[in-house]
């Protein structure tokens, strides 16, 4: 992954990518709640929190300064968007992959236990 990309994520904000996560969910039959529920459990936002940042439209950057990550993020392996999670270098942009594989199992019809790495 270059630089630049690293950068362009880096500057993107919640605000933007949010309504786009909602759609790829809502066209497949999940819920707006169980987009906030994924959300809380990788970053620690509620959804006052979430409907905050969104509305203050804080950058990707910010936003994951402003996260607790949860400890099993880690677990969230695999490919999104042609890159392999686990080779990631740069710690922003492996933290905004892992949310965008969450929604993606999230549109994908994954059961909740599971994507959200339940024992």
């Amino acid at each position: 992954m270059t630089n630049t990309l690293d950068e362009r994520i880096a500057n993107m904000t919640f605000a933007s990518v949010y309504p786009l996560y909602l759609a790829k969910v809502q066209k497949k039959g999940r819920s707006e709640e169980e987009l906030t529920e994924v959300i809380e459990w990788l970053t620690g936002f509620d959804q006052k929190k979430q409907k905050e940042l969104i509305e203050k439209k804080v950058s990707f950057d910010a936003f994951f300064k402003k996260a607790t990550l949860n400890s099993h993020a880690q677990l969230i392996t695999g490919m999104i968007c042609g890159y392999r999670i686990e080779d990631i270098q740069n710690p922003l942009t492996k933290k905004v992959r892992y949310l965008d594989k969450l929604v993606d199992e999230l549109a994908k019809g994954k059961k909740m236990d599971k994507i959200l790495r339940k024992p």
